[in-house]
């Protein structure tokens, strides 16, 4: 399937979610004459009334001339630099969430393959909540429509395919970042021995973001404290609870019986090696 610029409306759940139905993967074949019944669309676990409010949780984006707003111009003059670099291809790859590819993003850091196969919860546990991390920035992102570094500065993007779209979607909070930390969060629960790499890798995730000309740092950060407070909701939730003790059976029985990753994880270390002084 080829990569469609509107494959991944992050700011908008709905389309989000037709895109992840849409990536699923190839149908099933089905004799000829009759029809495969369309797959439902996946859906987050949260109903509307428990997504976070970003409006409530998220403070206006830097004023202009402001101490803030000079540190994200500092960044993303930092950020420009990288372009061409082994960090901006990664940045590139890291923009892809599209199903079933999107659920191995962070697998170098855990050390286990996930697929809908061999690691069904953890599939569906990342997918969901992929989902719920996304609303959580709607109502800021909607709100502010704050333009994105890219429309500000004149130089290209890690996904220039991408840019239409990215222009429409308000820059403020991250969409990409909130569904990057919460997955970390979730993940180094679920596997607490790896929790540092985990975590590394949710926090590199973000900056992707900013290494990609797409965001401003202080749209990741606050996209880091979206992506926590959509985890602190899931677990109030029995289905997110139900899907992590499993997912948590199916990483034990994976490490019993370990299976090549997806990924070369070496030329990723290398890559996120490199990063944003100003952002640490």
């Amino acid at each position: 399937m080829s990569r469609s610029p509107f494959a991944l409306r992050l700011g908008a759940v709905t389309v989000l979610a037709a895109a992840l139905a849409a990536c699923a993967g190839t149908p099933a074949r089905h004799a000829p004459g009759h029809d495969a019944p369309a797959a439902p669309a996946p859906t987050g676990y949260l109903q509307a009334d428990a997504i976070p409010d970003s409006l409530a949780l998220s403070p206006p984006p830097p004023a202009p001339g402001s101490a803030w707003a000079a540190l994200d111009d500092a960044v993303a003059g930092e950020a420009i630099a990288l372009r061409g670099s082994a960090r901006f291809t990664q940045a590139g790859a890291d923009a892809d969430l599209r199903f079933p590819a999107g659920a191995g993003q962070f697998s170098c850091a855990l050390g286990v393959a996930v697929d809908d196969t061999h690691t069904p919860a953890l599939y569906r546990l990342l997918q969901r909540s992929l989902i719920d991390a996304s609303a959580a920035t709607r109502a800021a992102k909607n709100r502010y429509q704050r333009p994105r570094p890219f429309m500000v500065n004149g130089q290209p993007t890690c996904t220039p395919d991408d840019e239409p779209h990215l222009r429409g979607s308000g820059s403020y909070p991250s969409g990409h970042t909130a569904i990057g930390w919460a997955w970390a969060l979730i993940l180094s629960e679920i596997a607490p021995g790896q929790a540092t790499a985990l975590l590394e890798r949710g926090r590199n995730y973000g900056h992707s973001r900013l290494v990609c000309n797409v965001h401003w740092y202080s749209d990741v950060q606050q996209g880091q404290a979206l992506g926590a407070a959509t985890v602190a909701r899931l677990h109030d939730n029995a289905a997110f609870r139900a899907d992590l003790d499993a997912a948590k059976r199916e990483i034990a029985a994976a490490r019993r019986h370990p299976r090549p990753l997806p990924r070369d994880c070496a030329a990723e270390a290398a890559a996120l090696a490199t990063d944003l002084r100003e952002a640490r």
